[in-house]
């Protein structure tokens, strides 16, 4: 067993652990200066689990952010669910990463039928307790359960870990604010050939190799990504060599063919739309080719209907972009751009940055693997109003048709049939409200955004009041497009919030809610109505609408409105359409929304898989060499070690003469350092050999090599007294042997 020794810095100790938590260190300058708060993954495993942080700290560089990473004691997931001043409980955003290995949740010596039955009432214990807490985080939580040893998988008759994961994933299944993950899930994402590491299980209680942690720390960047950015909204798509392989125009629409590549397109397009996305197309063509096309290939899983819209000409495909985006009135950050032509995506690159622009691989194999690494396309949580929208948006342009085509506007708004219905937020709601409040930016008064967790805080005082509507027309049913949040004050009912779906905007959707709000205020027995307005790049929508009511009086200040009607006035609202079916708000080009853009084609090509990630953060200190002192190395086998040292102990340089602990070495990062030895150099060192005070990198580098040629001092002499015994010919046609077997070796 590790014989621990103290470290020469601060480190914080875990009580009930073997392994002590090492305090990360301070953000750097360039990531103090950022505007962005640090983003908290807090980690609480029933191993050790400190080598995920170096692939976390890769990920918070390579996305100019601040990760802070903390570890909560070790292998205490019931305590640090349970603790109100916990890890978890004290994060204030970002991630709560719960891992565990099934074996790790019960105390045996022996495989068998009593420790097995352990192991599966602690999973429903702790399915019982991440049930209960995780909805009261304010950081999301993400279980991840980790692969079974080999030897415990075997030992428990096989598929025992196994079941007891589904049994995790389908007891917890919808608990808001709580994802749950297994291996199979990872590998899925991020294969790695070989997970597990023997002697780190028995050197420190570190079951998995490097590879595997980098893996790991990757899932749960993504996992986070997803749940913080903007949501992207539309994908717009080419369609020659995209879609399908070949040119309709030139080929003729009989000929073109889909293989694999552009099957695997149809399918993961597909699945978007499920998820909510909304599929155009975008393409240099003749419109009825393309259509022909599809009516030529009734075996193309896309078919026409799936697109919500679409620009088939010779227009630069940067100006449709820009249509499109007044047409379905979404912002072009919003976007995602497919396309092969990689001249097409640097034009759009150039003319619209804001738009996502993906540009698939050259060789078609890879681009089932390129487009599952795209975070992008990655949805935490859909709803049944995701399901809806590529149908909403098609009803939105019979609605846009029939208004410019009515005889009369007031014949228009007769026949409409809106059905607006206000009720207050219920529980089956709650993660729709939430969402509306992540996902609308046009008409929202605030872009106040909020959690599942934030709205039921409000919730919970009584003189804050959340209302969800539902809209329907004649065109169809919308679902949940509106939210209100209001705050009962003693001389007047203030809107909080108010946003409402895009997908409805300009129906008289947002008069119904206002007249809506002045009634509740003369319930309440309160005359006026205030509404806050805090101006973005994108809500000037809300503004519109707000200086459209008449009868309102607007202070200003501090870059904030505030709105003040009659809630009399505002209960005999009325709307009356634009003319010629314009709609109320301005359309066309949109502002960025200032979303945090990253690259995410560089990340699926360069950083798509846990070796690329693994090898990315090692090559940053491939360079690493000597500061003074110690010179240059003397052997190949040194300057390897000092690349290793700098990496554990994050330093910039390491010279042969340093010494681990002097440079702030300490327990976990020694062991961490014997694993790296056995993986780089094949050779496995005891504990004792590198837990010396006065061990240089050097002298290391010795012991390394000694171990290499086949052992140490007494090797040596048993060399050596062979050698004296051996004639001048025998030992030179010894060294000529040994010449030519390395000469063949390499």
């Amino acid at each position: 067993m590790v014989k621990w020794i103290q470290p020469a810095f601060k480190v914080t100790h875990q009580s009930g652990g073997s392994i002590s938590n090492v305090t990360e260190d301070q953000p750097t300058q360039e990531h103090q200066q950022q505007a962005a708060p640090p983003v908290r993954f807090a980690v609480s495993a029933t191993f050790t689990a400190e080598p995920i942080a170096p692939a976390l700290r890769y990920w918070a560089k390579r996305l100019n952010r601040d990760f802070e990473v903390r570890f909560a004691p070790y292998n205490q997931l019931l305590q640090t669910l349970h603790d109100p001043a916990g890890e978890f409980a004290a994060n204030p955003s970002g991630l709560n990463l719960m891992l565990a290995r099934i074996e790790d949740l019960g105390q045996f010596i022996r495989i068998d039928e009593d420790s097995l039955r352990q192991i599966g009432g602690n999973v429903d214990h702790l399915a019982e307790a991440l049930a209960s807490a995780a909805t009261g985080f304010a950081a999301p939580v993400l279980l991840a359960v980790c692969a079974p040893s080999p030897g415990f998988e075997s030992g428990s008759g096989g598929g025992f870990s196994r079941r007891q994961a589904a049994k995790l994933k389908d007891g917890l299944k919808g608990i808001r604010n709580l994802v749950v993950a297994d291996w199979t899930d990872l590998e899925a994402l991020y294969p790695v050939a070989t997970p597990f590491n023997e002697e780190g299980e028995r050197l420190g209680r570190i079951p998995y190799t490097d590879e595997f942690f980098a893996a790991l720390a990757t899932a749960a960047v993504r996992h986070w990504d997803a749940l913080t950015r903007p949501p992207y909204k539309v994908i717009a798509v080419d369609c020659d060599n995209t879609l399908w392989a070949g040119i309709c125009g030139e080929d003729g629409p009989e000929h073109v063919r889909l293989d694999e590549a552009h099957r695997s397109l149809h399918d993961l397009l597909l699945k978007q739309r499920e998820a909510g996305m909304v599929l155009t197309m975008v393409s240099k063509n003749n419109e009825r080719d393309v259509h022909d096309t599809f009516a030529a290939h009734p075996e193309f899983p896309l078919r026409p209907e799936h697109f919500a819209a679409w620009r088939i000409n010779w227009q630069p495909k940067e100006d449709n972009l820009a249509e499109l985006a007044g047409e379905l009135n979404l912002g072009l950050d919003s976007f995602i751009f497919i396309d092969d032509n990689p001249k097409e995506c640097a034009e759009v690159s150039d003319a619209a940055p804001e738009v996502l622009t993906i540009p698939l691989p050259a060789d078609p194999a890879q681009t089932r693997a390129f487009l599952e690494r795209i975070w992008a396309f990655d949805h935490p949580v859909i709803t049944e109003e995701d399901r809806k929208r590529s149908e909403s948006y098609a009803k939105g342009r019979d609605f846009a048709r029939e208004i410019r085509s009515a005889a009369s506007l007031d014949d228009f708004i007769s026949k409409l049939g809106l059905a607006v219905h206000v009720t207050g937020l219920q529980a089956e709601t709650l993660p729709r409200a939430a969402q509306l409040t992540q996902r609308t930016n046009q008409f929202n008064t605030t872009t106040i955004r909020r959690t599942e967790a934030d709205i039921e805080r409000l919730v919970a005082d009584p003189s804050w009041h959340v209302y969800t509507a539902t809209v329907a027309d004649r065109f169809g049913e919308y679902g949940v497009t509106a939210l209100l949040i209001m705050h009962r004050q003693a001389a007047e009912l203030r809107i909080d919030s108010f946003m409402l779906s895009c997908r409805v905007l300009g129906r008289g959707v947002e008069h119904r809610i206002m007249r809506f709000a002045g009634q509740t205020a003369f319930d309440f027995g309160l005359e006026t109505v205030a509404v806050d307005y805090t101006a973005s790049a994108r809500n000037a929508p809300a503004s519109q609408f707000l200086d459209s009511i008449p009868g309102g009086r607007v202070e200003s200040m501090n870059g904030t409105r505030k709105y003040r009607f009659s809630a009399a006035g505002l209960v005999a609202l009325s709307w009356k359409p634009a003319p010629a079916g314009s709609g109320h708000y301005v359309r066309g080009h949109h502002p960025v929304s200032g979303r945090r853009f990253w690259d995410y084609s560089a990340v699926a090509t360069h950083l798509g898989t846990a070796r690329q990630v693994l090898d990315a953060l090692r090559s940053e200190f491939a360079s690493a060499s000597p500061a003074g002192a110690g010179g240059s190395f003397a052997t190949e086998t040194e300057a390897a070690v000092s690349r290793i040292w700098a990496e554990l102990l994050r330093r910039p340089s390491v010279a042969a003469t340093d010494n681990f602990f002097d440079l702030g070495g300490h327990s976990l990062l020694a062991v961490l350092l014997l694993m790296r030895i056995k993986e780089e150099f094949g050779v496995e060192l005891s504990v004792d050999d590198v837990y010396s005070a006065t061990l240089t990198l050097s002298e290391l580098a010795g012991m390394i090599d000694a171990a290499r040629l086949g052992g140490g001092d007494d090797e040596y002499e048993k060399l050596l007294r062979e050698l004296e015994g051996m004639s001048d010919e025998e030992v030179q046609a010894l060294l000529e042997q040994a010449e030519s077997e390395q000469q063949a070796q390499e």
